[in-house]
């Protein structure tokens, strides 16, 4: 059985992921930061699929922390298939570089690129053993040709040198079975991080030129896909999941 490991997989964009993964019929661990609240709700949701779920507690911005995960998932799971990098933080107060405080700085940096780099030192080599390893990060609309965006200076730049990143494990691990690809969400927030295409149909949404809001559902489906055994011919790719929505450029 393919076993997956994810960041932040207890809630938002991430729970459609573990959902639909478990939907599959594979096992997963799911890191989660401290809502013990979207957790229960996982379980209880997935109580007859209790031998695939394990949740391990962590912040993906402590080294020692993601180490611990990665140790759960082998101790309970004997493999890792799949590491979906969901974790990133992120400051949603709009405001300019030099207005940054250095800890601030240092959480985007740390938890959107640096946590990507010391899972991918535990994981590579589990992958390399297995012959077998499908890796995803998760970037923002037109991070492969580094835009630059307005009052989102640190996320953007911890992003964009995840892209490289990510083209970069494409290249040097594909003789061993692995790809890595990044996913862009468009525009999605509140309680469409986990709600349904369908559920999305019902409601307009003037703003997406395809006149419905993104979903987690949406994000979910391109990972389980990406996935796939015979989705190998896809590695080192940045793909844009927005509806044709811009959203760097809203504001300018």
């Amino acid at each position: 059985m393919r076993h997956a490991l994810i960041t932040a997989g207890a809630k938002g964009l991430g729970r459609k992921v573990t959902e639909l993964l478990l939907e599959r019929g594979y096992s997963v661990t799911v890191n989660y930061r401290s809502d013990e609240t979207a957790v229960q709700s996982l379980q209880q949701k997935y109580a007859h699929l209790d031998e695939r779920l394990q949740f391990v507690r962590g912040d993906v911005t402590k080294k020692e922390d993601l180490f611990a995960l990665v140790d759960a998932a082998l101790d309970r799971f004997g493999r890792i298939d799949f590491l979906i990098n969901n974790a990133g933080p992120y400051i949603f107060e709009r405001k300019k570089l030099a207005d940054y405080t250095e800890d601030e700085w240092y959480e985007m940096i740390e938890g959107n690129l640096s946590a990507v780099f010391h899972l991918l030192k535990k994981t590579i080599p589990v992958m390399r053993k297995q012959r077998f390893g499908r890796i995803i990060t998760y970037g923002f609309q037109g991070a492969a040709e580094a835009p630059g965006w307005l009052h989102r200076s640190a996320f953007s730049a911890a992003k964009v040198g995840l892209v490289s990143l990510t083209k970069t494990i494409a290249l040097e691990e594909a003789e061993f079975g692995i790809t890595a690809n990044m996913v862009c969400p468009g525009n999605i927030v509140g309680e469409m991080k986990e709600a349904t295409i369908a559920y999305s149909r019902l409601i307009k949404d003037a703003e997406t030129p395809i006149g419905r809001s993104g979903t987690g559902e949406d994000i979910a489906r391109v990972i389980a896909f990406l996935c796939e055994e015979d989705s190998d011919m896809i590695t080192g790719a940045v793909i844009d999941v927005t509806g044709g929505v811009n959203v760097i450029h809203r504001y300018r």
